[in-house]
This record gives C-alpha cells, sequence and structure tokens, in this order.
C-alpha cells in the first residue's frame, strides 16, 4: 500500500549554515488516517523527524529538492530519499509551463488559501515575534501558514495528477 507524505519547511532564512529550522510540516495520508503534523522549535530533531516520517513511500514537495530536503540534510543530518521516494512538484508545474514559487503555482491555479498576504519573509517575521515577545498568535499564524502549504501540495499533486 501507498502511502504519501506533502513536507514543506520554514527556516529564519535561506542558508543552512547561517539560519535554523523554524517549522517542519508534514501532511501524511495513511489511509482513513490523513493528518497534518508539525514539528516546532526545540521538537525538530532527527529522531521526531523520522518517527513523523514513519511509513511513508512517496513523499511530495515544491522546490524540495532544492530548498527542503537539502536544509534537513544539513540541521539534521537525515537523508529523506534514503528512506522514501521524493517528487518534487515543481518540475511536474515546470512541465505544464507553471512558474514560479508555490504560492504564485497556486494563484495560477486556483487553489484558495485561507491566509492571504504571507510569504516566507512573513514567516521568518512570524518566528522572531514568537521567539523575541512570547507572541502566540505570530506562533499560530506560522503553523496555520505552514498548514495551508503542506494541503495545498496534495491539491496541487491531484490537479497535476502526478
Amino acid at each position: 500500500m501507498e502511502y504519501r507524505a506533502y513536507l514543506d519547511i520554514e527556516t529564519t532564512g535561506l542558508s543552512p549554515v547561517e539560519s535554523e529550522l523554524t517549522v517542519i510540516g508534514i501532511y501524511r495520508e495513511n489511509g482513513n488516517d490523513s493528518r497534518v503534523m508539525q514539528l516546532v522549535g526545540d521538537d525538530i530533531s532527527s529522531g521526531s523527524l523520522i518517527t513523523a516520517i514513519g511509513n511513508v513511500t512517496t513523499l511530495y514537495t515544491y522546490n524540495g529538492s532544492r530548498f527542503d530536503l537539502p536544509f534537513i540534510k544539513a540541521k539534521l543530518n537525515v537523508d529523506l530519499t534514503e528512506c522514501c521516494l521524493h517528487e518534487d512538484l515543481m518540475y511536474a508545474c515546470w512541465k505544464r509551463n507553471l512558474k514560479g514559487g508555490l504560492k504564485s503555482v497556486e494563484r495560477q491555479l486556483g487553489i484558495a488559501r485561507e491566509l492571504t498576504g504571507i510569504d516566507g519573509w512573513a514567516a521568518v517575521q512570524l518566528w522572531w515575534d514568537y521567539v523575541n515577545y512570547g507572541d502566540r498568535d505570530a506562533l499560530a499564524t506560522l503553523l496555520k501558514y505552514n498548514e495551508e502549504d503542506v494541503l495545498n501540495l496534495r491539491t496541487l499533486r491531484e490537479m497535476l495528477e502526478a
């Protein structure tokens, strides 16, 4: 039986050398047990990530082969391609002339978001508002943003029939 998961990370910047992982979001489809799991801050570890991935057979990302998976490998020394197949939906989009980041592709395909006006830069600011000021609303917004990313990856895969 195939078990799918959709993964997206939030970080404090683009370089794993100078930046940190703040959130790893995973939407697991395991038959009737589909759910979003999020590892946050100090809860992010190689062990917690491997446990969260579990028995996933195929992992889907957007630009994950160039960003998410190398970032995870650099920070946690976990190569997720060793435990499951990886499909980067960005390349399937390119084949259909859908260019740009995930939010741009979502707009092109009419995939809705509850949160609008939040991007990767805003996600970094939300994290620092949480860390520096204890702003739990900022953390809740960041987690909702990440959740929409992973859920929309599933919608994108279905629309692309990938």
